[in-house]
């Protein structure tokens, strides 16, 4: 291969790895993620870095326990850099493919990301996790309390 070959194909490459860093920075600046607390009464949003943009709490929280309030708006908080993290996840993996790169990416998410088989399952209704036998069938043939 020639020497002026090599640097305009060596140049390209460049060239085509400034239009993908562009695209992922214009990508990722629009990534955000935000959670609602399960009484609907706390709502966060997170940027991609997964700092909070914004907190809402609704009046509804007048007189409740502060240690309460402040652990529902962390639990939100997590779960909203985790949607952020997951997104910036889907990026990075269109950009770098399964590598290195987005393993060191996904390694420096503190609270994980979405889709990373650690999400939270959602509780069942309790109708659907209530014991609905009759009584002789579950006297004689308890639950197992001890699991």
């Amino acid at each position: 291969m020639e020497p002026d070959q090599w640097l305009a194909q060596y140049g390209e490459k460049i060239e085509q790895a400034k239009r993908n860093a562009a695209q992922a920075e214009s990508q990722l600046g629009g990534v955000g993620g935000s959670a609602t607390s399960p009484d609907g009464l706390i709502t966060v949003s997170v940027n991609a870095a997964g700092a909070l943009t914004d907190l809402i709490l609704r009046p509804q929280l007048r007189g409740e326990d502060p240690e309460r309030i402040s652990g529902a708006i962390l639990t939100a908080v997590a779960q909203a850099q985790r949607a952020a993290a997951g997104k910036v996840v889907e990026i990075m993996t269109e950009f770098v493919g399964e590598s290195p790169a987005l393993e060191f990416v996904k390694s420096k998410m503190p609270n994980g990301y979405s889709g990373d088989d650690a999400d939270a399952v959602e509780p069942e209704p309790e109708l659907q996790r209530r014991d609905t036998r009759p009584d002789d069938d579950y006297f004689t043939n308890p639950p197992d309390v001890m699991a």
